[in-house]
């Protein structure tokens, strides 16, 4: 029986139920809190179970997982990554791998690498629009080995060129924008292959967040399933309850399980606290339920 969350709180449901929440960063990319505090954070949240998926780069799971042991969260090893897919950018989250595969280790590398060459160019292409020390200032923000787009919204938020890192994006970040350098990153092959030989379960992150057309939308699916992956992030801190909705009967119909992530990157992403985010709807067929997961699961034990 699924549970329902009252606003921004307590979570009501079954004393028997476990709480999932599959997506969520630590400032190993791009999110605000580290490891530890990610996981001190979703035990508040009554979470029982939390992937880790920074951004192309598993740095942050051993610490998770060493905190989630004291604390009492199971902390499910993942990745997030980057994926060019007809010419736009899309995410696949891979729960349950090996952080230290040679073959994904190998392929993250090469997206590391851009990363950096990605973020010099930024900070370039800001200052010829007259914004100087982007680079410098999200160097600032970035603790770890990667400096994304969200370190320097955090740094022209501080500056105060926009209110907060939303309308950054759409100021700054962007196709048409100043600062917006297009990706390169791994074709959704080469991402299924990196995560399945490490072990692991691919999922097709945030689909509401990918502005193309249902019949395209439709094609990316079918090409993911027929690669591999088996769920849909049908919840997500970034959709709206409209989107669920949808995605939920989009997964039954590309006969896909359902994931249940928040993509909570800090506290200054409030709308995607893990506390806000509702249950898989009813007629999903929940990622956890699956036999990979349970043997993956198993293995891990």
């Amino acid at each position: 029986m699924q549970g329902h969350p009252d606003g921004f709180g307590v979570h009501y449901r079954a004393m028997s139920e476990t709480l999932y929440d599959l997506h969520a960063h630590t400032t190993a990319s791009d999110g605000s809190l580290s490891p530890a505090e990610l996981v001190q954070h979703a035990k508040l949240c009554a979470t029982d179970v939390l992937a880790v998926t920074d951004h192309d780069i598993t740095a942050g799971i051993r610490e998770a997982q060493q905190v989630g042991r004291e604390v009492g969260v199971c902390i499910v090893p993942g990745i997030e990554i980057s994926v060019t897919w007809s010419a736009q950018t899309i995410h696949i989250v891979g729960l349950h791998i090996d952080p230290e595969d040679p073959q994904l280790l190998h392929g993250l590398e090469e997206l590391q690498a851009f990363r950096c060459w990605r973020a010099e160019e930024i900070g370039r292409r800001l200052e010829k629009a007259g914004i100087s020390g982007a680079y410098e200032g999200a160097c600032r923000y970035a603790n770890g080995k990667i400096i994304s787009r969200t370190h320097f919204a955090r740094f022209l938020v501080e500056q105060g060129r926009a209110r907060d890192t939303r309308q950054v994006f759409t100021r700054y970040l962007v196709n048409n924008k100043p600062g917006y350098v297009p990706g390169r990153w791994a074709t959704l092959a080469q991402a299924l292959a990196w995560i399945h030989a490490a072990g692991g379960i691919a999922v097709l992150a945030h689909p509401a967040r990918y502005r193309m057309t249902a019949t395209k939308l439709r094609q990316l699916m079918g090409e993911f399933r027929e690669l591999g992956g088996i769920a849909l992030e049908v919840v997500s801190g970034s959709h709206s309850s409209d989107d669920m909705q949808h995605f939920a009967k989009v997964s039954r119909q590309m006969n896909l399980y359902a994931s249940r992530g928040s993509d909570y990157h800090g506290p200054e992403q409030s709308y995607a606290d893990p506390r806000r985010l509702p249950f898989l709807p009813a007629s999903c067929h929940p990622l956890w339920e699956s036999d990979l997961w349970k043997a993956c699961a198993e293995h891990a034990a």
